[in-house]
């Protein structure tokens, strides 16, 4: 078996200070792909590394898919705990500047089962000052 993509802590903090101008302010031009993409990745994989585990399924398509939290491993089919969203919202997660409540209240985040709300305990990751 592989082993797991882990993210150090400086490269993460570089990839979102990369966009973090276009986080602050959605009329910014947009960052290139393969800077959203890397800060995407990044970020994601520390919550992994953070919170160890397979209990819950972290989707932010196009770029990345992380399994977290300790606890029952799912391994066929669906996940019965996933949370999901774009990869804006999830840079604005993982640096604190949005909550998890605001972003699900507002459609912008998917939690299903009843493990995905634990998330909100783990982020951010990179926090940033508002």
């Amino acid at each position: 078996m592989p082993a797991r993509r882990t993210a150090d802590p400086a490269k993460t903090r570089a990839a979102v200070l990369a966009v973090v101008e276009w986080l602050r302010d959605e009329n910014q031009p947009a960052p290139q792909r393969s800077a959203l993409a890397e800060a995407v990745r990044l970020t994601a994989r520390t919550l992994a590394v953070t919170a160890p585990g397979a209990s819950v399924e972290v989707r932010v398509p196009p770029f990345v898919a992380v399994q977290c939290i300790s606890g029952p491993r799912h391994t066929r089919g669906n996940p019965p705990n996933v949370v999901e969203t774009d990869p804006r919202t999830w840079l604005l997660l993982a640096t604190g500047l949005r909550t998890v409540a605001d972003a699900a209240s507002a459609g912008e985040l998917q939690l299903s089962g009843a493990r995905a709300p634990e998330i909100a305990t783990l982020l951010p990751v990179v926090p940033l000052a508002a």
